[in-house]
């Protein structure tokens, strides 16, 4: 299915009818990654701004600098250090949302103490590794390059698109109510801890997978922004899932093909995270100057 798409992009952008940048094979595997993960991001990000979870998005994110660090120490190959990443980003969220449930402290004050702990160690570790690695391939790692997205990196997209996806339609609504109100939620027998667990899980996943594409850095930006801007214009909350979604694959493709068609010197990454924040500017603007666009969601 992989090679039928590839070849038929590529023809196409011989061809003159999509972009020419689409003609070599490097794009090919960016686009296809980005028509993934971008809408994973969107239906996952709208429950990031209803949870108010955008700090602990980004603290996960974050810490994934760290987990890069520990698994070039470890001996992983510095494009991919798959299994340290995760296995930090997954320890990471799933002790903060502990201690957040066990010692009383705010959410803002844990990820504070965590993320700070996590910088630090990452820094340690990173000048531990000063002599022994090329600092251009962190910064694709921290940062995204779509040079870097391979055939091995779009499986896995694929697959955690596909453990995200398969929850989310599943729980999305318990989801809902266990964030717009838990204590009812829990009157009605939705497992509010339990989802709690799966959501870090889930954010974690979407983290590792998005490293190649988007930058293990700015990851979290992406979870945020687009559903921010879905939340300002969206009258129902199926407008709201619809609108986040499709603003992270604009966002998405718009960051990879912009770069490469105007030959920017610009990581992938960044100008992802620019995009979707004009798409959120021109959604402030929108509401202020057309008030039948005001959205409803709360």
């Amino acid at each position: 299915m992989f090679e039928v798409f590839r070849v038929t992009v590529q023809s196409w952008a011989e061809a003159g009818l999509l972009p020419s940048s689409l003609a070599y094979g490097f794009a090919v595997n960016a686009l296809l990654a980005g028509v993934i993960i971008g809408p994973v991001l969107g239906l996952l990000g709208t429950l990031v701004v209803v949870k108010r979870h955008a700090f602990f998005s980004e603290a996960v994110g974050h810490s994934a600098m760290t987990g890069v660090a520990i698994g070039i120490l470890l001996g992983e190959p510095y494009s991919g250090p798959y299994g340290a990443l995760f296995g930090y980003c997954l320890l990471f969220g799933l002790g903060l949302n502990y201690l957040r449930n066990r010692t009383g402290l705010s959410a803002d004050t844990l990820i504070g103490v965590f993320l700070s702990m996590s910088l630090a160690l990452g820094a340690a570790v990173l000048l531990v590794l000063a002599g022994r690695i090329n600092v251009h391939i962190l910064e694709n790692v921290l940062f995204g390059s779509i040079l870097t997205v391979s055939g091995v990196d779009i499986a896995l997209l694929a697959v955690v698109a596909l453990l995200v996806t398969v929850p989310m339609v599943l729980f999305y609504n318990r989801f809902m109510l266990a964030s717009f109100n838990p204590a009812l939620a829990q009157v009605r027998q939705v497992p509010v801890k339990a989802l709690d667990y799966l959501f870090v899980i889930l954010v974690t996943l979407v983290t590792v997978a998005s490293v190649k594409v988007i930058g293990a850095i700015l990851v979290g930006a992406l979870l945020v922004i687009p559903a921010a801007a879905a939340k300002i214009l969206a009258t129902s909350l199926s407008r709201f899932v619809g609108l986040s979604m499709l603003f992270s694959l604009i966002a998405t493709l718009c960051g990879i093909l912009i770069p490469m068609e105007m030959e920017l010197p610009i990581p992938s990454g960044a100008a992802i995270i620019l995009v979707a924040g004009s798409l959120f500017l021109l959604s402030v603007l929108a509401r202020s100057l057309l008030p039948g666009l005001r959205g409803a969601v709360t």
